[in-house]
């Protein structure tokens, strides 16, 4: 009893309020959005919320691009460390793919951290806050991996290996992340849901026509299979089963197979497999995979 009289006196008291403040007319066509009417009147005075800038377009797709590379980034350092872990204790190959696994991880890291500081601000405080720790997150481990060398042992590689995955498995989304944000502002949800790379399921090769299909034909080699251009340091070449490449000072030894690449110098054994992958060694010369399938690969030599 005491609960139904305290609403029903509640109930009175909005009725007075109403009355008071509506001047008599319930209809007031000047009264406030969020008076007391019916639920398509208020919806219709409600403010609609203006399209996105191209501007918070372009932000939000790039942040969901530079996120996807990180999980992408998080998924083949497992599956490279499962591999790794299954060869045989000491074995070279084990050691070899743990080599050439150092050389590129570290680079992946770093581009994605480039991405990220070339980003400016989004205009919307929390989306700017998140940013902010993401990027603290991965300058963080970028600065780690800068000190891994990819120029050790082949008994050494597989541990190093095993150290570099943890700190990669470290990169996920600072929370709350882009989607829970964009449920709490029109305007970047208005972004992301117009930005293509924060689709479900988007990847790069979805709107980048220049990634080379590797199902597809070789793109040209800027050198085709002049080797002799790369002594300089700086060369594009495509190299169909092996090859004695002398760039920079640095000879290397290259061997194309269906799923792999493989670059052997006196000292290092890098086996690096797909596209995009990147070889180091030491402070002279890097060996960028433009691209690779069973025809052959087209890499790219440069000093760093």
């Amino acid at each position: 009893m005491g609960r139904s009289g305290s609403v029903a006196v509640v109930v009175a008291g909005l009725v007075l309020a109403v009355g008071g403040c509506g001047g008599g007319g319930g209809d007031d066509a000047d009264g406030p959005t969020g008076s007391v009417g019916s639920a398509g009147r208020k919806s219709a005075s409600a403010t609609p919320v203006p399209p996105p800038s191209e501007e918070l377009v372009k932000w939000a797709g790039e942040v969901c691009e530079s996120t996807v590379a990180l999980k992408d980034l998080r998924a083949e350092s497992a599956a490279d460390l499962k591999e790794i872990r299954g060869e045989d204790e000491g074995d070279l190959l084990a050691g070899a793919t743990a080599l050439g696994y150092l050389s590129g991880t570290p680079s992946a890291v770093d581009r994605v951290r480039s991405d990220l500081e070339d980003l400016g601000p989004s205009g919307v405080p929390a989306a700017d806050r998140m940013l902010d720790a993401l990027r603290e997150k991965v300058n963080g481990v970028a600065a780690k991996l800068e000190a891994v060398s990819p120029a050790v042992g082949l008994e050494d590689a597989p541990e190093s290996a095993e150290d570099v995955d943890k700190q990669v498995q470290t990169l996920t989304p600072p929370k709350p992340d882009l989607p829970a944000l964009a449920e709490k502002d029109p305007r970047l949800a208005a972004a992301y849901r117009k930005a293509d790379q924060c689709a479900p399921g988007w990847q790069p090769g979805d709107t980048d026509p220049s990634t080379p299909d590797p199902s597809g034909p070789l793109p040209d080699a800027a050198d085709g299979k002049n080797l002799a251009a790369c002594s300089d340091g700086t060369c594009e070449v495509l190299v169909t089963s092996t090859a004695d490449i002398t760039a920079n000072g640095t000879k290397v030894h290259v061997t194309v197979a269906d799923e792999h690449v493989t670059f052997r110098t006196d000292g290092t054994v890098m086996q690096l497999g797909g596209t995009g992958g990147e070889a180091g060694f030491g402070d002279a010369l890097r060996a960028t995979i433009v691209a690779h399938n069973e025809d052959g690969a087209v890499l790219r030599f440069r000093t760093p």
